[in-house]
């Protein structure tokens, strides 16, 4: 059984991946939804032990070690990472696939008769851009299992060739429920398809949130009003202030009699 709590992959400005939790056993096909493909891309690369979580714990049966996880896992059609190029021919990928296979496992396992046992011969000398989505999903999983260590099915966002679950799930579903060799299948995709009622997880499950801040209850105290202050119109023929008696100027002459009396005297004597 695939086991996963708060697996969590930091990013540069942020969560690569939220902290996500699932699990999925032989025999199950587990869905998982995520809107951004970076997020899984992520997912699918730390679920089949090929990048390293932050947080978290991952376990597949016994172990959480990472080498073991990857070695009974497969990555299917990652993008950007293992989704085969556009220019190469069916013929040539299988090639290319099958030597990646341990050497005690591939034997002498050559392109053109495992595409007849497989029955891909009518596929086998067009351009993968080519095939159809249904027949590419098809021959990705088919090249997976061709090493029999393979327990673990890792599908990276198979959805994204076709808008048609049909075009995915019902290879996903008879694999995973296959008794010959029961698989643990992953599907991430960027939304779960409407009838879809099987195992289901979203990615970022578990991130917790924290609690926010209880709002503090101010008491106010009312305030008293005031009272008004009245103010009196002013009587329009009220008198203003008493206006001030201009000071007079004495002339020099006045200013001269005042001070000398005497000469009042000589002048009456004159006369």
């Amino acid at each position: 059984m695939l086991s996963v709590q708060q697996l969590q992959i930091n990013g540069r400005r942020g969560d690569l991946l939220p902290a996500t939790s699932l699990q999925v056993r032989r025999g199950e096909l587990l869905l998982v939804a995520g809107e951004g493909q970076d997020q899984r891309t992520a997912l699918a690369l730390a679920l089949s032990g090929r990048m390293k979580p932050s947080n978290g714990v991952l376990s597949w049966d016994t172990t959480t070690k990472t080498k073991k996880i990857r070695l009974a896992s497969a990555l299917v059609d990652s993008p950007g990472v293992n989704e085969p190029e556009q220019h190469l021919s069916v013929r040539d990928l299988v090639t290319e696939d099958l030597s990646l296979i341990p050497r005690r496992y591939r034997g002498a396992l050559l392109s053109k008769p495992w595409l007849k046992v497989n029955s891909f011969e009518d596929i086998a000398g067009l351009w993968i851009e080519q095939i159809p989505a249904a027949r590419r999903l098809e021959l990705l999983t088919a090249l997976a299992l061709a090493d029999p260590a393979t327990d673990l099915l890792v599908v990276d966002s198979p959805d994204r060739h076709s808008a048609d679950p049909e075009a995915w799930l019902p290879r996903l579903q008879a694999l995973a429920s296959d008794a010959g060799r029961p698989l643990a299948v992953v599907a991430v995709v960027g939304a779960l398809p409407d009838n879809w009622t099987g195992a289901a997880a979203i990615i970022g499950n578990s991130v917790t949130h924290p609690p926010e801040p209880e709002a503090e209850s101010t008491a106010v105290e009312p305030v008293e009003p005031k009272p008004a202050t009245v103010v009196e119109p002013r009587a329009k023929h009220a008198a203003g202030p008493v206006p001030q008696k201009p000071e007079t100027l004495e002339t020099p002459a006045a200013h001269q009699s005042a001070a000398d009396p005497e000469s009042k005297d000589l002048q009456r004597t004159a006369k």
